[in-house]
């Protein structure tokens, strides 16, 4: 039996040996093997594609420095000194909102604070003839009002310094980018509208969504 088993494999083996195809691949004639050699001298290599190197052209000669000085003697002196007008509105419209509120509360802090005086003092011509007489309660009514004013008078001188502040600091961190980096069109934003999905709980199996705003940066 074992005889019978050997000589079935072998006849099996013999019949996968003959029954493959032959070899395509194989050069044939002298034709075809000047066919070949010139297919390969006249195709192009393969060359990975080599990534360039960013070339930037900062400003040297555009001094932060000069910036920073602009923006403390005059504000928005910087901002055009760096080519950006347009931030001149918007820092003058901030202090002149600010210095309006700083005066107003002034003023007022310092009518309180006489009115309040006034009628501490008894001075009851100064009361009768001021346009609060109507007002009762006494002096101590005014004493809060002033002390409001004066709270409120110096939050504005506070802002104030803030946005003078904020208005060098802006010359200084555009100064420098001009300086030191590339200010060309490879880098832009983008805001566009989106959809936020929240995440489902167990409790809620109704996705909700909110509007958002989206904010791509492109660097190339």
């Amino acid at each position: 039996m074992y005889k019978l088993f050997f000589t079935l494999m072998a006849a099996l083996l013999c019949t996968a040996v003959f029954a493959q195809r032959p070899d395509t691949v194989k050069i044939k004639n002298q034709t075809d093997l000047q066919n070949r050699r010139q297919d390969s001298l006249t195709s192009k290599p393969f060359v990975p594609k080599a990534k360039t190197e960013k070339v930037y052209h900062p400003d040297s000669t555009h001094s932060p420095h000069t910036a920073v000085m602009r923006s403390l003697k005059i504000p928005g002196w910087g901002q055009v000194y760096n080519k950006q007008w347009w931030k001149v509105p918007l820092i003058y419209g901030g202090l002149g909102t600010l210095g309006y509120f700083t005066v107003s509360n002034y003023k007022l802090y310092k009518e309180y604070s006489r009115e309040a005086v006034a009628r501490r003092n008894g001075d009851t011509s100064y009361t009768n003839h001021s346009k609060y007489r109507a007002v009762t309660g006494g002096y101590s009514v005014f004493e809060t009002a002033a002390n409001g004013q004066s709270r409120n008078y110096q939050l504005c001188i506070l802002g104030l310094a803030a946005v003078w502040g904020v208005n060098v600091i802006d010359a200084y961190i555009q100064a420098k980018f001009i300086h030191s980096y590339s200010m060309d069109n490879n880098f832009s934003i983008k805001v566009t509208p989106a959809v936020l999905a929240q995440p489902l709980f167990a409790s809620n199996n109704i996705a909700t969504f909110t509007p958002t705003l989206k904010v791509t940066l492109t660097l190339k």
